[in-house]
C-alpha cells in the first residue's frame, strides 16, 4: 500500500514573511495612542504568535480599552503592511522543493485570514498553499492544538503524516498538542532557548534546511 504524502503545515508572521518591525511599530503606536504610556518591546512583542484579540488583555483589563487598542492596530497594521511585508530568505526556494516532492501545504495563522492571504499574494506564494486557516476560522487558537489539528484534516491526513512549522512557544504547543511533528523556525521571533523549552521535534537555522527534513520524514527516517 502505498504511503500517505507528508503535509506541511506553516505558521505565518516570523516563519514564512518577516514582519517583526510592522507589528512592533504597530505594537507601538497603539500603545502609545490609546493607552498614553510607552511600554518595553520585549512586554509588547511576548505574546506574539496568538490572536491580536488575546495579546491585547495583557494591556488592559477594560472591554473598552481592550476592543479600542485591537481597532487602533489593525487601522495602523493595514496603513503599514503591505509595504514593508516580505519573505525570509530561502522561503520561495523551499517551498518549490516541497511542491516538488508532492507535500500537500497549508498556512495556519493567528493572523486574521484575509490579511494573511494579502501577505502571501504580495510575496508571490498564496499559490503553494492549499489554504490559509486564520483565527476568523477556527473557534479555538493557539497553543490550543484544535487548529493544527483542523489544518491537518483539510489537508486529508493524520497529524501523523503532517510536520508544523513555526516560530513561537505557542506553536510549538499547538503542533505538539495536534501530534504533529514540530519543527522549531530559529530565524523567527523567539529565542532559540525559548522555543527549546517547548520541546520542538526538529529546530531548523534556515527554511533551506526545511526539504531536506521533509524528504526524510516523507520516507519514514
Amino acid at each position: 500500500m502505498e504511503q500517505a504524502p507528508l503535509g506541511v503545515l506553516f505558521d505565518l508572521d516570523g516563519t514564512l514573511i518577516d514582519t517583526h518591525d510592522i507589528i512592533l511599530a504597530s505594537f507601538r503606536h497603539t500603545t502609545r495612542t490609546v493607552l498614553g504610556r510607552e511600554i518595553p518591546d520585549e512586554v509588547l512583542m511576548q505574546k506574539v504568535g496568538q490572536p491580536l484579540v488575546t495579546q491585547m488583555w495583557d494591556f488592559t483589563d477594560d472591554q473598552e480599552v481592550h476592543d479600542r487598542l485591537v481597532d487602533e492596530y489593525r487601522a495602523h497594521n493595514d496603513v503599514i503592511h503591505d509595504e514593508r511585508v516580505a519573505l525570509f530568505p530561502g522561503v520561495a526556494e523551499a517551498l518549490a522543493g516541497l511542491a516538488a516532492m508532492g507535500c500537500p501545504m497549508g498556512v495556519v495563522t493567528s493572523k486574521r485570514s484575509g490579511l494573511a492571504r494579502r501577505a502571501l499574494e504580495l510575496t508571490g506564494v498564496a499559490g503553494r498553499f492549499a489554504f490559509v486557516l486564520g483565527p476568523d476560522e477556527c473557534p479555538a487558537h493557539k497553543p490550543d492544538p484544535a487548529p493544527v489539528a483542523q489544518g491537518c484534516a483539510e489537508l486529508g491526513l493524520t497529524p501523523a503524516r503532517c510536520l508544523y512549522v513555526g516560530d513561537s512557544p505557542f506553536d510549538i504547543q499547538a503542533g505538539n498538542g495536534a501530534g504533529c511533528a514540530t519543527a522549531a523556525a530559529l530565524w523567527g521571533m523567539f529565542p532559540p532557548e525559548v522555543l527549546a523549552a517547548e520541546g520542538p521535534t526538529f529546530t531548523l537555522e534556515s527554511m533551506a534546511e526545511l526539504p531536506a527534513l521533509a524528504r526524510r520524514l516523507a520516507a519514514g527516517r
